[in-house]
């Protein structure tokens, strides 16, 4: 086993409240790849300051080998006193580092090196973080969501660059699939305490489910010998004094264990609010097309959402995601094409910057809209105190501005301010943005119950792969494919992820030209059509006639006014069968006219 190069020992901490680390220890040797998983609020953050020197616990030992190195990314960087970004990422630099490294990962951030720090936004001076962690390639590289505001270009990029280092890694992430993909070693902290999975975070959950009823039933059989233990105090207290002092002695020790006794984090409960049906057609846009100035956004698009369907919308920063979604929800109009909202459409909207969330109101203003103790869910009504215990809010958060209140928390009241309004159509823009995994669990539960419509904007893969029924995909120059399935089966049907944003056909046309070129990479025309574009050319009307004969027999099966009462269960299962049919014909459809449309270029 190769020798640590950085241990922390019996770490205590606590800042003036519960304790947050309670004799946690974490050790990280040479080329290992650990990540540290826990929940919103158990100390992950500060456990890695710790670990990065920047925060001295109560007590507690930090240890670091002789001539480590340790670079550590914050989730909030300080780039104060800087005057370009290049300064920024070179000052991170040692005197052995290769200064030519840090130009590089700039480039590939997509940074020229004479930006102005200040003027950066959250997602840019994120990546510019980025680049001055990875540039020195350090013995240990401690990161803090490293994903946070990168696209899924950007994301499956630094899974490569990560792969390629040599260096140490401790990864704070709510991304699975990134996690999934890099490390070998999972640390959980709960309650205080690290708990060491010596395998990736591909086998951490089913681990932590079983340590979790292993506890439950540990604690259960703790009851009943208490119980027992008490019924002998009672009733059989007699002779042998020495030996019943010892098992009173006994008795007093295991009260005071399970009054000791942390129990797990309690889940949130995640219920939403549903209005009445939509109906069937939601959202139907026909030949939508958007642009601004000579930048095109939305080209020639048409969408149909059924009842039901949950569809993400997927791209590169900087595609017009977030543009198409307001086109489809009615909040921005199209330049040509039109957009028909279906009858009795009642929609909730979860915007990814949580920017409708006032700094200074309260927890409590938040979700009673500064009226009275009481929330209104759906047809009920509960105290605030009760539905904010329901996300994880303890009752002294009442009062707390929302300025005060960590990502992850307002994350969560985000979500319970969304999801306690009647609704039958979601639109949530980077819902999992600062969700802990068990968090992203029930939201995910919540979603898959959910008898309306979702509109997701999303980048991270695996919960696509866990919650869509489509995906919408930017395929550039403004234009929009729709696939059955989840992000996996995307990339199956299209042969690739999400590729970066070609900024303009035309300059691309004209870099190349410069560069002595005579083809563009860029050029929307293709020469000929590929071996699976000219597969699915082929057999893709064979399949779509199969599945319309299917939507026939399930649509029979469903005129049978009797069956929902006979069968409740057949009647719903028949339903998502023939919604999910109707959806990939639709998809299939797309794809069939794109690929006619294609050839019909080439061949003229």
């Amino acid at each position: 086993m190769a020798a640590p190069l950085l241990i922390l020992r019996d770490v205590h901490l606590t800042f003036g409240g519960p304790t947050l680390l309670d004799g946690a220890e974490l050790s990280v040797s040479e080329g290992e790849r650990l990540c540290l998983v826990g929940r919103n609020g158990s100390g992950k953050s500060t456990l890695l300051k710790v670990a990065a020197g920047l925060i001295q616990p109560d007590t507690g030992e930090r240890a670091l080998k002789q001539g480590t190195s340790v670079r550590y990314l914050p989730q909030e960087p300080d780039m104060a006193g800087f005057e370009t970004t290049l300064a920024y990422v070179e000052a991170g630099l040692g005197s052995h580092d290769d200064p030519h490294r840090a130009v590089y990962l700039l480039s590939q951030f997509g940074f020229a090196g004479d930006e102005n720090p200040a003027k950066l936004s959250g997602g840019e001076a994120r990546r510019c973080a980025l680049a001055r962690a990875l540039a020195p390639e350090p013995d240990v590289l401690l990161m803090d969501e490293p994903t946070n505001h990168l696209d899924l270009p950007a994301i499956e990029w630094l899974e490569q660059e990560l792969k390629s280092l040599r260096s140490a890694m401790v990864l704070i992430s709510h991304d699975r699939r990134f996690l999934t993909n890099l490390t070998r070693t999972t640390a959980w902290l709960d309650r205080g305490q690290i708990r060491r999975l010596d395998r990736g975070f591909g086998e951490f959950e089913a681990w932590r489910d079983e340590v979790l009823e292993q506890e439950e039933i540990a604690r259960h059989k703790l009851d009943r010998k208490i119980a027992r233990e008490e019924d002998w105090v009672r009733y059989g207290v007699s002779g042998r004094r020495k030996r019943n002092q010892k098992r009173l002695g006994d008795l007093h020790a295991m009260r005071q264990d399970r009054r000791d006794y942390r129990g797990a984090t309690g889940n949130v409960v995640m219920e939403a609010a549903e209005a009445e049906n939509a109906a069937k057609l939601v959202i139907e846009a026909k030949h939508i097309s958007k642009t601004y100035g000579d930048r095109k956004i939305v080209t020639d698009t048409s969408i149909r959402v059924g009842r039901g369907d949950c569809i993400g919308i997927v791209g590169p920063n900087g595609a017009g995601k977030t543009t198409l979604l307001n086109m489809l929800t009615g909040a921005l109009a199209p330049d040509t094409g039109t957009v028909k909202l279906g009858a009795n459409i009642q929609m909730v909207t979860l915007d990814q910057k949580r920017e409708s969330l006032h700094p200074e109101a309260t927890l409590k203003e938040v979700l009673t809209q500064g009226q009275g103790d009481m929330v209104t869910v759906g047809d009920n009504r509960k105290h605030v105190i009760g539905y904010m215990k329901d996300f994880l809010f303890i009752p002294e958060q009442a009062n707390t501005p929302v300025a005060r209140l960590s990502g992850g928390e307002r994350g969560r009241l985000m979500l319970a301010r969304a999801l306690a309004r009647p609704s039958n159509l979601l639109v949530l823009d980077e819902p999992t943005n600062d969700l802990d995994l068990e968090t992203l669990d029930l939201l995910q539960e919540m979603l898959a119950d959910y008898s309306g419509t979702v509109l997701l904007v999303s980048h991270d893969r695996d919960f696509l792969d866990r919650v869509v029924t489509s995906v919408i995909a930017f395929e550039q120059d403004g234009k929009w494919m729709t696939y059955a399935g989840g992000y996996s089966d995307m990339v199956k049907q299209r042969g690739h992820g999400v590729k970066a944003r070609v900024a303009n056909t035309m300059d691309g046309v004209k870099s190349s030209k410069k560069k002595g070129g005579d083809k563009s990479e860029t050029s929307s025309r293709k020469a000929k059509l590929g071996f699976k574009e000219k597969h699915d050319l082929e057999t893709l009307p064979a399949k779509l006639d199969a599945l319309r004969t299917d939507v026939k027999r399930l649509q029979a099966k469903l005129d049978d006014p009797a069956l929902f009462t006979r069968d409740p269960a057949t009647f719903k299962k028949t339903l998502a069968e023939l919604e999910t049919a109707q959806a990939v014909i639709a998809a299939g459809e797309e794809r069939w006219l794109m690929l006619e449309m294609l050839r019909e270029e080439i061949e003229s």
